[in-house]
């Protein structure tokens, strides 16, 4: 598999707030919805080595958001032949600890709404909720497009 972890200082402009070592974990997926499985699977077990277990209200969180954010990279930010990437920032020193979710994706073209603007979701439709859930549960998040080729939505989630 394409997975790395490592243990670094933050790189990104948006943890600027995070002053305290970090463990990364990154992986690239297909973007299918078997790939979208695979990043939740793969972030739980992550979760669980860094000291989150599975039956933790903590855990339960974090998965929830890779699936939803995963699912969206699969769903709006398919390029056929194009992998997304699942990267894990754990800010264990944090007090609480908090982790970073990003999934990467080749569409930039179709970015998200921005925090605060999400509308409401249809009663009459099956889809439509994931970014609402993000915007529920997540202590902040966003979209960044580092390059000209690809687009990151990211969210931070307090572990306690």
């Amino acid at each position: 598999m394409n997975a790395d972890v490592a243990r670094a200082q933050p790189t990104h402009r948006e943890n600027a707030q995070h002053t305290t070592r970090a463990d990364h974990f990154t992986i690239r997926l297909s973007a299918t919805p078997r790939g979208a499985r695979l990043a939740r699977r793969l972030a739980a077990e992550q979760l669980d080595g860094w000291g989150w277990p599975y039956d933790t209200e903590a855990h339960h969180t974090a998965t929830l958001l890779v699936a939803e954010l995963a699912a969206n990279a699969v769903r709006h930010g398919r390029v056929k032949g194009r992998d997304f990437r699942l990267t894990l920032t754990l800010y264990r020193d944090d007090d609480p600890a908090a982790l970073r979710i990003e999934l990467t994706d080749p569409r930039t073209d179709r970015r998200p709404p921005t925090p605060g603007t999400l509308p409401p979701a249809s009663p009459e439709t099956e889809s439509g909720r994931g970014l609402l859930l993000v915007d529920a549960l997540a202590s902040h998040w966003g979209t960044t497009c580092a390059d000209p080729y690809t687009k990151t939505v990211w969210c931070e989630v307090v572990l306690g």
